[in-house]
């Protein structure tokens, strides 16, 4: 497995999850890192993303609310949920850009906020 992704789970509206991503030793380095969620019935969309030098983007639904960082000497991303929303349910997937450029995707782990 080359990106292994936890800590998703059941949570309710207003908690926090904290999930986290590493890259195997066979990414000889990696560039952006980020997650993307897909909910129900959705395409995937990008949540945060991270370059290299810690610059980070975030979609406008979870700005203020969601923090992505990450570990370079680990090649492990992370993502700090807070105030979660049911609207944030969805199976959420790490990335990562490898030096050659390609994207690499985690197998999901599903986050859902419900009361």
């Amino acid at each position: 497995v080359q990106l292994q992704a936890f800590g998703g789970g059941l949570v309710q509206p207003g908690g926090s999850l904290r999930l986290s991503c590493a890259a195997s030793r066979s990414f000889f380095s990696v560039n952006d890192m980020g997650w993307y969620r897909q909910a129900p019935g959705k395409q995937r969309e990008v949540v945060a993303r991270i370059t290299s030098r810690g610059i980070t983007n975030y979609t406008d639904s979870v700005k203020g609310r969601f923090i992505i960082s990450r570990d370079n000497a680990r090649r492990t991303v992370f993502l700090q949920m807070n105030s979660l929303k049911p609207e944030d349910t969805a199976v959420y997937y790490c990335m990562v850009v490898s030096s050659t450029g390609a994207m690499h995707w985690g197998q999901g782990t599903l986050v859902t906020v419900s009361s």
